[in-house]
């Protein structure tokens, strides 16, 4: 089955829209909590500003600039230094793009992304995102839940994984020259967390198409969890009953687990996670503490109650 449209995905979300919208929550909140961080393209940061969530999702905490967040990746296609993706992901194509779903789904198939994109609700989310390294970012996506594409494929009911691949090209993916990971990348996730509201499907940041070295022109991204499990540039998408082989975790599983949850309370074995720093913060910026799910313990802790944390890591 393909599903095809003549929409390129660049139309979906104009950054006007996006503009417009940050501005319609600045003036409905007085300004005094929201204009002065999240409508500049260039934000001035805040990380002691208070911590109130917008629509239960979004995060008050002023967001990196867009020069930061772009230039300081893992994105092990490209390189491993942390702006070689911004020197060498130019050379990837990202339009026309397809997504293939399979699996334990009612209607597999390719699925062509401006067709998807025509198809679920385009919304921003101003995420926190933390590094496995114990580095941090605040960045505001543009997306679609997870969880509309899923419907969109038919879960069945023997469904209980979800395994996403990303691409596999050599050609323009320079990194993947090298035996560096089994390549292409895969990760996984339970279903139940797949189809939490708050696991998006980024398609754009500040209200721009997501640039190559961040993931375009589709990436995961699961704020609670984290930043390797966030894979980018999507271009498969397998249903399963059974619990999918990341690929960190098939490298190194003493050290990067499957959920990877972010947790304080346990370290990595090579260094702590009780505090992390925060990209832009300077030098001598004091480190902040790690809070436990990243600060969404309220939306998803229930999803692991019973679960020892501390050997599902």
């Amino acid at each position: 089955m393909k599903f095809k449209s003549d929409l390129k995905y660049s139309a979906v979300t104009p950054e006007a829209t996006y503009l417009n919208r940050r501005a319609l929550l600045g003036g409905l909140a007085g300004g005094a909590a929201l204009g002065s961080g999240l409508l500049s393209a260039a934000p001035a940061r805040a990380q002691d500003a208070p911590d109130f969530e917008i629509k239960g999702f979004d995060t008050t905490e002023a967001p990196n600039t867009f020069e930061e967040i772009t230039s300081y990746n893992n994105f092990y296609e490209f390189g491993t230094g942390k702006e070689d993706p911004a020197r060498n992901a130019h050379t990837l194509t990202t339009d026309p793009w397809a997504v293939e779903i399979d699996g334990l789904v009612d209607n597999p198939g390719s699925y062509d992304l401006a067709d998807i994109l025509s198809k679920v609700d385009i919304d921003e989310r101003i995420y926190r995102f933390r590094c496995v390294e114990a580095w941090s970012m605040v960045i505001p996506w543009n997306g679609f839940e997870l969880n509309q594409l899923l419907t969109l494929a038919g879960i069945q009911s023997s469904a209980k994984y979800v395994r996403f691949e990303t691409l596999f090209r050599p050609e323009e993916m320079p990194g993947q020259k090298r035996a560096l990971l089994d390549w292409p990348y895969v990760e996984g996730l339970r279903l139940d967390e797949a189809m939490h509201p708050l696991t998006l499907m980024a398609t754009g940041l500040y209200g721009k198409e997501l640039p190559n070295q961040n993931g375009a022109p589709l990436r995961l991204v699961v704020p609670w969890k984290y930043g390797f499990k966030s894979i980018k540039s999507i271009v498969k998408i397998t249903l399963t009953d059974t619990q999918p082989l990341n690929t960190w975790k098939s490298i190194n599983a003493r050290e990067y687990g499957f959920y990877s949850n972010v947790n304080p309370e346990v370290s990595h074995p090579r260094w702590t996670q009780s505090s992390e720093r925060r990209i832009g913060g300077g030098l001598f910026a004091k480190r902040l503490e790690t809070v436990k799910f990243n600060g969404y313990e309220e939306q998803v802790g229930d999803l692991y109650k019973g679960l020892d944390l501390t050997k599902n890591y």
